[in-house]
């Protein structure tokens, strides 16, 4: 993302371009200070109670969130091109950490173990992040189209809530997936599994939540709601009433850290790596794109990776998990005044604080309350707008957008986000595959020429067709275009040429050059010349490359349509007239 700061645009040394917090830290105004420090103070309001509620959600201790935060901060602020991003825990991440971890760990799960293979996933997840970074692949965003991931958001947030509804109302469940999930929370009620007192405590801090955020959203509404409820339990000792508290959190700043895994737990490790990475870039490349808008800046994506890598390798170290960006807290972050990453610096730091010092004010937050955070983040992720959206305006991909939640849903996280990235893969070969095509026709005052179908007066020309085919003429629509040209040959009997408005075809492969060459003498035995017009000089290199011109005349290719179009009527004399005269 571009520099936020006046003045010349001055290119930096080429190291500085992957280390931009050296960049900041020289160009960085004294002015800016108290801003950031605010929203610092602001932002770590948070991030404290959020960072432990998404650690649990990925199934591990609520204090791994606050070294998670810590180090990602800082790791973003190094070597992250963003002034304005916000990284740490995610709640879109949480499930796909547990999705990874939870299979390898033994019987009654270690924590110890927990911690350590999810913190070599987030090893794992920053240097995929950092080598795709350094060798430009940033496209890879692009993998998760935007109704595939609205899909998937779907997905997760109704199996985040799923999750947590047995915490919310202070019972805990021995299942497995949405359905089992849903149907053990649903015994458990009935069963009489709930305790009241957790079940009040629970709904009262997701509904104080929901309404703060809706009547008074500069307020931080998750701080507020964990401090009262803190205060209750520790009022009414709500414990003894069965209510569940984090308890008192180890004390002290994380150690430095290798994590101890084995062997056969990598290759599981770096498949769910591959999945979270993708999704951690295109939730990052859609958040920093929305921001950069706002100040007419663009969003540099091979450096964002590098610096989520550096975020993660960073939390990995530390006893951390993966991160991705948040929205939520960079808009935080942005309406507190933020100037640059010394924000999340000054948010770490208070985090350090809390850790170092005052570990005691957690014990009381009660388990019930965290719950309700985790629920109120995933309706956040739920995008029903977007949804009714897709069903007006392209049912194609309200279904694509259905599936990816369905898949998530019913299949687990990590097979979600393959069924997610299969079918936008999918969808972009569908429009290949079955591109759109027309017949052209003149449209009386309109310049140009026309899809007959949206055109049905459109004047034609005796013994003519102009065919447009809207894709690269590859190997999977050369049979499509063959077949095409041929009904388009049998049903004009009187049928002299076919012109291909070429301008939409960007790529001619051998396949399809095989294909054109085989048409090309079909036509020609008819007595029809096969005419191109319009097609990219780079196409028309590979046609020369392919030696067609020896069985196309190197005359019928035309470099536009009008000319084209001229060149027929000068050798047959036609002249334009109404479909409803025309034979077929």
């Amino acid at each position: 993302m571009a520099a936020l700061t006046d003045g010349p645009d001055v290119r930096p040394p080429r190291w500085q371009e992957y280390v931009p917090g050296v960049g900041l830290a020289r160009s960085y105004e004294r002015a800016w200070l108290p801003k950031d420090v605010v929203a610092g103070l602001v932002l770590s309001a948070l991030l404290v109670p959020q960072g432990m509620a998404y650690a649990q959600l990925a199934g591990l201790p609520p204090v791994t969130g606050l070294y998670t935060s810590i180090l990602c901060l800082l790791g973003y602020a190094v070597f992250g091109p963003s002034r304005v991003l916000v990284l740490g825990p995610d709640s879109s991440l949480g499930p796909m950490i547990a999705a990874t971890v939870v299979p390898l760990l033994l019987a009654n799960g270690d924590p110890a173990r927990a911690v350590a293979l999810a913190s070599m996933l987030a090893v794992m997840v920053g240097v995929v992040m950092t080598v795709a970074g350094l060798a430009r692949f940033g496209f890879v965003a692009d993998l998760l189209s935007k109704p595939t991931q609205i899909g998937y958001m779907n997905g997760l947030a109704l199996t985040i809530v799923v999750g947590q509804l047995a915490k919310l109302f202070g019972f805990s469940v021995d299942a497995d997936g949405l359905v089992d999930e849903a149907r053990a929370f649903v015994s458990g009620l009935a069963d009489g599994e709930a305790n009241t007192t957790a079940a009040i405590l629970g709904l009262g801090s997701l509904a104080g939540i929901l309404l703060l955020n809706r009547l008074l959203p500069k307020l931080p509404s998750v701080l507020i709601v964990v401090v009262l409820a803190a205060l209750t339990v520790s009022t009414f000792d709500l414990e003894s009433h069965g209510v569940d508290t984090i308890g008192v959190l180890p004390q002290g700043f994380p150690p430095f850290t290798i994590p101890a895994i084995d062997w056969s737990d990598v290759a599981p490790l770096f498949l769910g790596a591959l999945a979270i990475a993708v999704v951690a870039l295109a939730d990052t490349m859609s958040t920093a794109s929305a921001f950069a808008a706002r100040k007419g800046e663009r969003v540099h994506g091979n450096q964002e990776m590098i610096g989520i890598g550096a975020a993660n390798i960073a939390a990995g170290f530390f006893q951390g998990f993966p991160v991705s960006t948040s929205g939520s807290r960079t808009a935080v972050a942005e309406q507190a005044g933020s100037r640059s990453q010394v924000t999340g610096v000054v948010g770490a730091g208070v985090i350090t604080v809390v850790l170092v010092f005052a570990t005691a004010l957690m014990q009381h937050v009660p388990q019930p309350t965290l719950g309700a955070i985790v629920i109120a983040a995933a309706l956040s992720l739920a995008d029903i707008a977007g949804t009714r959206r897709l069903w007006h305006q392209r049912r194609t991909e309200f279904g694509l957008s259905i599936i990816a939640l369905l898949g998530v849903a019913l299949l687990g996280v990590l097979p979600g986000i393959l069924v997610a990235v299969g079918l936008s893969i999918l969808n972009v070969f569908r429009r290949v595959w079955w591109p759109h095509q027309a017949e052209l026709g003149q449209v009386e005052g309109i310049a140009g020429l026309h899809d007959t179908e949206s055109y049905p007066d459109a004047d034609l020309l005796p013994g003519l067709v102009v065919y447009r085919f809207d894709a690269p003429l590859i190997f999977a629509n050369a049979r499509m275009f063959g077949d095409t040209v041929r009904e388009i040959a049998e049903d004009h009997p009187d049928l002299r040429w076919i012109i291909v408005a070429a301008e939409p075809i960007t790529d001619v492969d051998t396949t399809a050059s095989d294909m054109l060459q085989e048409l090309d003498a079909w036509l020609n035995a008819r007595g029809v010349s096969l005419v191109f017009a319009e097609m990219k000089d780079p196409v028309r290199q590979k046609i020369e490359r392919y030696e067609l011109t020896r069985t196309i005349d190197p005359a019928h290719f035309l470099p536009t349509l009008d000319e084209a179009v001229a060149e027929y009527r000068r050798q047959t004399g036609a002249n334009w007239r109404d479909p409803k005269e025309k034979t077929r």
